[in-house]
């Protein structure tokens, strides 16, 4: 018996240093079929150049994908060896074994290397992006906005006539639970990658921009058509999610370089925040380390600027075919606080178009080009205003996003050849779980609380039919609940005076429930269930829902991972070669 147990231990130490290599691409990646991406082998131990060797069905990687090895004895930080292969593409669609070696060590992976029709579906590709949509999101905006009597939603919502098509699963490559940049990458390459990465495969170097690199949307539509692009988010621009549409970057926060990834790819309508990034260092405001001004070298491409909304309708009638917008030094203000409160930073950017503005222009610019276009819209803070639990901010938000798809869609009945994506990159730990109605009696805030029977209906109105309710405070409002929280005072009822900070840090740098909302009537202490290093409510694991209508919706499908959406892109445009 102890033999057979030292054998046994034995073989999986021996199984364990021969799998020891990491690869990238990762086992089971699908590689658009010519596009260029990084082939990374990363060793566990210091290995000699001469006993490396990395095939691709056989034959040396460097001859298969038309680049020159790159060996590099002791990565920085580590004592250990890798070999790099850039910009290396496979132009024959078909499986491929990559399989590394160095001494003991050795790594196989397979990869699909796909092609597409030689026929578009779809000259026009409309990708909305809700940042955090879940189920309770749409929920909560239906019976916000249209209301409900007897069982039934007094109106729809205009994402609810586009037919539901898959589920998508959002994990990364490091973790069940992802974050915007990760999903966002994938959606847009085609390629999962960990959490906080864009547009490359987060290797265990520090160096924020070493990574493997692969190619993502824009590049590719950049090398294989003429068709226009266009990022509209009221995030800042360089956030993680219209930053996936363009850069590479293993750290998400590197906004500064997002900028000048942006630049390089010059996507032809570029609206949202951030301008703070686009400021050399001298100008007062600007996040940039570098004197570099952005602002300028737009001017001098070709962009017309827009500050606000004034400008931006203007610019719109330039007929110059590309405007960069720039509207908040930051994150442009919540719907609710730009249009109806006066909160945020209002006072401070006043004129502040929303996305349903920004769409239209962004439409109208595009539509120019005969050739079609990309057009990715994010419906931003859902998802910033769910995080701290401002669930009557994220509604709202919610709101706009569904006007923004209502505009996307009258759009498309003018131009059929336009497929429209509507889905989210992660979802929330959120549910309605009925109401809370102030004409109760008590002054306990739980007590008033309906559930089952006693939830009624909401009595929000929208009097002038903008589709927005005229107020939020209304008496019996819904009442959500995220079930991942810190330590947080919960007070059953709207922010009106800005949006929620739930929690704040102690001299301990741990978070602790806010003391501003400890007086108010009836809060409730509710005490966390996330580790005291959390300010905020974080993402569940959940699937999204993806929804989908025009030419080329047959491709999406049952349960599909992020990067698998990216290929359907691919395919219903027609990018790359013909399929094999």
């Amino acid at each position: 018996m102890r033999s057979l147990i030292a054998a046994l231990a034995a073989t999986t130490c021996l199984f364990s240093a021969a799998q020891a290599a990491t690869v990238y691409p990762l086992d089971r990646a699908t590689i658009l079929a010519g596009s260029p991406f990084d082939l990374k082998v990363e060793f566990d131990t210091v290995v000699k150049p001469a006993d490396v060797t990395v095939t691709i069905n056989g034959e040396p990687a460097a001859k298969v994908l038309g680049k020159d090895v790159v060996f590099v004895e002791k990565e920085p930080g580590f004592e250990a060896s890798a070999v790099l292969i850039r910009a290396g593409a496979l132009p024959k669609p078909g499986m491929y074994t990559v399989e590394a070696k160095a001494g003991a060590e050795t790594r196989t992976v397979n990869w699909e290397v796909y092609g597409t029709p030689a026929t578009a579906k779809a000259r026009n590709v409309i990708f909305f992006l809700g940042d955090g949509l879940s189920v309770a999101h749409r929920t909560g905006a239906r019976l916000m906005s249209k209301g409900m009597h007897e069982g039934k939603a007094d109106g729809r919502l205009n994402m609810d006539g586009i037919p539901p098509a898959a589920f998508i699963g959002t994990s990364a490559t490091n973790a069940i639970a992802t974050d915007s940049a990760n999903t966002m990458s994938a959606y847009m390459t085609g390629h999962k990658t960990a959490v906080n990465a864009i547009g490359v495969y987060a290797d265990r170097t520090k160096d924020a921009f070493d990574d493997p690199r692969v190619e993502n949307i824009a590049e590719a539509l950049r090398r294989t058509t003429r068709k226009s692009i266009g990022i509209v988010a009221p995030s800042e621009i360089e956030d993680a999610t219209p930053a996936a549409v363009v850069a590479h970057t293993r750290l998400r926060s590197e906004k500064a370089a997002v900028v000048g990834q942006m630049f390089a790819v010059k996507p032809d309508v570029i609206l949202g925040g951030g301008s703070a990034y686009f400021l050399p260092k001298s100008t007062p405001g600007s996040k940039r380390k570098d004197e570099q001004d952005f602002i300028t070298m737009f001017r001098e491409a070709g962009y017309t600027l827009a500050t606000d909304k004034t400008e931006l309708a203007a610019a719109a009638g330039t007929n110059s075919g590309k405007i960069l917008g720039l509207f908040h030094t930051g994150n442009m203000d919540t719907t609710l606080d730009r249009e109806f409160l006066k909160k945020g930073t209002v006072s401070k950017f006043p004129n502040q178009p929303g996305l349903v503005e920004m769409t239209k222009v962004a439409l109208g610019e595009l539509s120019k080009n005969p050739e079609g276009f990309f057009l990715m819209v994010e419906g931003s803070s859902i998802d910033k205003m769910s995080h701290p639990m401002d669930w009557d901010r994220a509604l709202v938000e919610t709101i706009e996003l569904d006007q923004a798809i209502g505009a996307a869609l009258d759009f498309a009945k003018t131009h059929p050849d336009t497929l429209i994506v509507v889905t989210g990159d992660h979802t929330h730990g959120v549910a309605i779980v009925g109401t809370v109605d102030d004409d109760k009696p008590g002054t306990e805030m739980r007590e008033k609380v309906g559930v089952y029977a006693d939830a009624g209906f909401p009595n929000y109105e929208d009097k002038n039919g903008d589709g927005y309710p005229d107020r939020i405070d209304v008496s019996r409002r819904l009442m959500l609940f995220a079930n991942n929280f810190p330590d947080y005072y919960e007070t059953f009822r709207p922010k009106l005076e800005g949006p929620f900070e739930p929690a704040v840090q102690n001299e301990k740098k741990q978070y602790v429930a806010n003391q501003a909302y400890k007086d108010v009537p009836g809060a409730v202490l509710r005490e966390g269930n996330l580790p005291r290093s959390s300010d905020t409510a974080v993402h569940a694991v959940d699937d999204v829902v993806l929804q989908v209508t025009g030419p080329g919706a047959d491709g999406f499908r049952g349960y599909m991972e992020q990067s698998d959406v990216y290929r359907v892109l691919m395919e219903a445009m027609a990018v790359g070669p013909q399929a094999d």
